[in-house]
């Protein structure tokens, strides 16, 4: 695809759109969705043009919940098709919350979700070996009918109680990726590849099977930014920045890193797995494949971000 000037893909995490102390109600998310999607208009008041990938750890968490607690009453939901529902459910909120902010600033740009699904290797070492934490938590003396009577895997999750754990593969092919480039080049703001994608595995005949897995939403984030030429990858998590030591009592915040920086400090141990990691990764996929920068900062922070006074912002080597 060639250029789009200005072209930005942000990988906004599910949980930015959720307020830990308030409810998850259904109109709490769409008044936190609104409120968390102010600073991306701001963006494109300010002549961005944008591609948005959110997460769904915390929504495909709800409703797996939900069917696991009508699954006497109802069919159980596969895990492919829970990750379609809140593909659905969170793109509409962010359509609708995107259109209306537009149109009061009055400015005349179009929405549209795509719900998106991502090739994955049946062959992935991920599915011998499934390591993703999903859904609520159980006490050990559930873990043993949960194994025999449903096939999930269980992990101790942080001595915090026992979770189901699924196979996360790697991405290696955006289904409806002509489709999005084909919105893009209209100027059309697209919200695709939710929470990873949908996991799906093409058979030797062509056709595609949904898998029971979850794919890292930041890897598919980067291979999308990759494969749509983007100026800018942003991914916005619960930190300002990126940071040295960050665990301990006297974290250093990076302001710019190279790859070969972001390397060294993984190397020591300084982005842990189930944190940065898959964002440092992504970074790296990214700056190797492209000439454009990946900018690591708060939702909030977007703007300060760009404008290189908040954030880190990582390239494949420093201007």
């Amino acid at each position: 695809m060639p250029e789009l000037k200005n072209l930005t893909v942000l990988a906004m995490g599910g949980h930015s759109l959720l307020d830990a102390s308030r409810p998850p109600t259904v109109a709490n998310q769409f008044d936190v969705t609104a409120q968390a999607l102010s600073p991306v208009v701001d963006l494109i008041e300010q002549g961005e043009n944008l591609v948005v990938v959110h997460g769904n750890g915390p929504q495909v968490g709800f409703l797996q919940l939900r069917s696991e607690l009508s699954r006497d009453r109802i069919h159980e939901v596969p895990l492919d098709s829970l990750v379609a529902d809140t593909q659905g459910s969170i793109g509409y909120m962010i359509q609708r919350a995107l259109r209306e902010e537009l149109r009061r600033r009055g400015l005349m740009k179009k929405v549209a979700t795509v719900i998106t699904e991502v090739e994955v290797s049946a062959q992935d070492h991920a599915f011998e070996e499934p390591t993703k934490p999903i859904g609520r938590f159980y006490t050990k003396e559930q873990v043993e009918r949960l194994e025999a009577e449903r096939g999930w895997q269980m992990i101790n999750d942080s001595n915090r109680g026992y979770r189901r754990v699924v196979p996360s593969p790697s991405p290696k092919r955006i289904v409806q990726i002509d489709i999005i480039e084909s919105l893009v080049e209209q100027g059309v703001v697209v919200i695709c590849c939710g929470g990873g994608g949908i996991p799906v595995v093409r058979r030797p005949d062509g056709d595609i099977d949904g898998m029971e897995a979850v794919i890292d939403k930041d890897r598919t984030s980067t291979l999308l930014a990759v494969e749509l030429n983007a100026k800018r990858f942003v991914i916005t998590t619960g930190v300002d920045a990126v940071y040295k030591d960050f665990l301990t009592d006297q974290p250093v915040r990076i302001p710019e890193m190279d790859v070969e920086e972001v390397r060294a400090l993984a190397r020591e141990g300084h982005f842990p797995p189930g944190s940065m990691r898959p964002k440092m990764e992504a970074a790296v996929y990214f700056c190797n494949r492209n000439p454009g920068e990946v900018i690591v900062c708060k939702p909030e922070d977007l703007v300060g971000a760009l404008q290189r006074t908040t954030g880190t912002r990582i390239q494949k080597e420093r201007s």
